[in-house]
């Protein structure tokens, strides 16, 4: 890679790290519940299933997204935990955003359920099993996980400005870009990624490639990305 392509996503990252760019973004729903994790208004619980929802409900618009991640915690009356485990959820055929509709949303919950019976946390699954367990998709091991490895980085990355860093026993090091049809073309475009596929492999490669500049925290060349994004236009 070029010192300049470096250098310009060293820079990109700096300045697209911040708060002010996240304002409308699903990262401010457990954010908020982290907020109040801090100040012992809420468990740890809570900020997990508000990341579990928001990073489901993450694609399409951000408008749009933060209006249907608030009608999901408005129905859980901002207690996630309680409301997942009281087990009497909003179960029927209309849509909660785009085309998930409630009866998705009662889903996961329900397994939300089976999962924190066993456990306090969700920190210690594995992306397969929180595909699958939690999200009840089906086994994929070549499927780039955008969504999960997106709350991952919420919860992960622990440097006080966007993400929140409330998991403390999992390492930045082993993070993995969030791939989506944009961060793939972002990438592309920036000579990080050749590949055709946006699979789990490209995932790797794009996260190698970050990993030469930001070798503690490769993550935070999503912000990067982002970065390049907002400064070339859609």
């Amino acid at each position: 890679m070029e010192n300049s392509v470096k250098e310009q996503l060293v820079q990109w990252a700096e300045e697209y790290n911040d708060p002010k760019y996240f304002q409308e973004d699903p990262i401010i729903f457990p954010a908020e519940m982290a907020k109040r994790f801090r100040s012992g208004e809420c468990s740890l619980a809570d900020v997990e299933i508000a990341a579990v929802i928001a990073a489901h409900l993450a694609w399409g618009r951000r408008s749009m997204i933060v209006r249907d991640c608030t009608r999901a915690m408005d129905e859980m009356m901002w207690k996630p935990y309680g409301y997942v485990m009281a087990g009497d959820y909003r179960d029927d055929d209309a849509s909660l955003h785009r085309t998930v509709k409630w009866s998705e949303f009662a889903s996961i919950c329900n397994n939300l359920k089976t999962v924190y019976s066993e456990r306090d946390s969700i920190e210690g699954l594995t992306n397969g099993e929180i595909r699958c367990r939690i999200y009840g998709r089906k086994e994929d091991l070549k499927a780039p996980d955008k969504k999960i490895n997106m709350m991952r980085r919420w919860m992960v990355r622990d440097d006080g400005k966007v993400d929140l860093g409330v998991w403390k026993k999992s390492d930045k090091k082993a993070l993995l870009i969030p791939l989506d049809v944009h961060v793939y073309d972002e990438a592309t475009a920036l000579g990080l990624t050749s590949r055709k596929q946006k699979d789990i492999v490209t995932v790797r490669e794009i996260t190698d490639a970050f990993r030469e500049i930001f070798p503690d925290d490769p993550c935070k060349g999503d912000f990067s990305l982002f970065g390049y994004g907002v400064t070339h236009g859609k």
